[in-house]
């Protein structure tokens, strides 16, 4: 079997030599300028050229040597490319000149107009051509060289597109720094607020009120005083565990750690229970400690307790720490501190002991975190000794965990409606967790617990508390 002889490597290189020799060697080259800084080379046919050049004009694939029906329809594509990249510059200089618009760059803006202009004349002068049967161009070079035009006016309105996103991106930045300098100062103004509500200063709420007029309606009044003293210092507390970095979920289990929260937000209500519970242990008694801690008891007269409350009402917290360390107040109020704040605990938030030292020592920590506890305190303390001021007896109460909710007794602090459309099981039922807020009684008169619930099983329920 005759094998097939491959052409020759020589042959082959010597008719590519000869096309390109065609598409290159001819007589003029002439650039279409653009001022939008793209530059495209735009090759001027030659008039002459040798017999075989039609078959750099023909249709690839075609065995037809000098069809005019193919040249015709090759020029015509050449043509609509060529239009095709002129619009395009067109859309590019455009972007551009809408983007030296903001900011407004004059300069631009005439570079942009003009490459508008120029690319607006190309295309009116390929349309005269046209019209007149005068087009001259090379269908394969006129083709590739619109091509390449076309991808650098599209690379060109990339460019203005990502500038333009980056400038509205600078915007936003700059709207978010704004709207962040906002909200430091909307939480530098709450805190000075806040600060002048729980200030340590004189307090004036029943300054004037006689022995005689005293009423349940004046406790209940102070009362809700002092509650806001109490939420403003868990506030504080929590803030400092959370920059201490303190596992919140840990901290309200080792509390209460039976207790279900329907939101996580509600862990707060756990440590408002436990700064309640401390701050309010003893009230019963008249001196504010069980007898296990008092070595003497001494019941005033109900003038003297009224007396105590209006004379720590018109001091300074602080100052009057500092000028009586000894007073009933200050051991009070040193107690409660040892008791709330453990030592650990104090070391972990705020890194040593120092405040634990200054206290023991009779001296008061220059603090927020220690202002914030002393008028907690002072309120606590002013509300005991208004309590024994009263002509009846005064004790406080807790309900027990999984007891029934009773309107007469207990305050929700959640949301009753949240087990309301949860709750289809008939064996479920809403029970008392843990108590946030201790009740107060006073003679026959009762101030109701406040209290968080949700939803248990009563059949796992202990029947002495269902």
């Amino acid at each position: 079997m005759e094998t097939m002889k491959p052409k020759s490597a020589m042959s082959n290189k010597s008719k590519l030599a000869k096309t390109f020799q065609k598409v290159i060697n001819l007589r003029t080259a002439t650039k279409i300028g653009s001022n939008n800084g793209m530059g495209i080379c735009m090759l001027t046919s030659q008039n002459k050229f040798d017999q075989d050049d039609d078959d750099l004009f023909s249709i690839k694939g075609s065995k037809t040597h000098g069809d005019p029906r193919a040249r015709q329809r090759a020029v015509m594509e050449a043509l609509v490319a060529k239009l095709f990249a002129g619009v395009t510059s067109i859309k590019a200089a455009y972007a551009e000149l809408q983007m030296a618009q903001n900011p407004y760059n004059s300069e631009a803006i005439h570079l942009a107009d003009q490459a508008v202009v120029d690319e607006l004349k190309a295309i009116s002068e390929l349309k005269r051509s046209f019209l007149k049967k005068e087009l001259d161009l090379s269908p394969q070079v006129t083709i590739m060289l619109a091509e390449i035009q076309e991808q650098q006016s599209l690379m060109k309105t990339y460019e203005i597109t990502i500038k333009k996103l980056e400038g509205e991106a600078e915007m936003k930045e700059s709207e978010a720094r704004s709207l962040k300098r906002q909200l430091d100062d909307s939480i530098a103004f709450n805190k000075s607020l806040e600060k002048k509500l729980n200030a340590s200063g004189p307090i004036s709420i029943l300054e004037n009120v006689q022995l005689s007029a005293l009423s349940t309606s004046h406790f209940v009044q102070f009362l809700h005083f002092s509650l806001r003293s109490i939420t403003s210092f868990v506030k504080l507390l929590v803030r400092e565990m959370e920059s201490a970095n303190w596992d919140l979920d840990l901290a309200a289990k080792v509390i209460e750690p039976e207790a279900m929260f329907t939101k996580l937000s509600h862990r707060y209500f756990v440590f408002q229970s436990f700064v309640c519970k401390t701050m309010l242990e003893g009230f019963n008694f008249p001196n504010f400690s069980p007898p296990n801690e008092s070595q003497c008891f001494h019941k005033h007269s109900r003038d003297q307790y009224l007396n105590e409350f209006k004379k720590l009402q018109l001091v300074n917290v602080r100052q009057f720490l500092a000028q009586k360390p000894s007073s009933s107040f200050a051991k009070f109020m040193r107690s409660k501190y040892l008791h709330l704040v453990h030592a650990k605990m104090e070391c972990s938030l705020f890194g040593n002991l120092n405040q634990r030292k200054l206290i023991n020592a009779g001296d008061c920590p220059d603090s927020a975190f220690f202002t914030s506890f002393a008028e907690m305190a002072r309120r606590v303390w002013l509300l005991h000794r208004l309590a024994f001021s009263l002509d009846q007896p005064v004790s406080i109460f807790q309900v027990p965990r999984n007891c029934r909710f009773s309107e007469v007794y207990m305050e929700n602090v959640n949301d009753e409606s949240a087990f309301s459309c949860e709750i289809v099981d008939s064996t479920v039922d809403v029970r008392v967790n843990f108590t946030v807020v201790p009740g107060f009684k006073i003679g026959r008169s009762l101030i109701q617990s406040q209290v968080y619930l949700s939803p248990v099983n009563v059949i796992e329920i202990d029947p002495a508390s269902r």
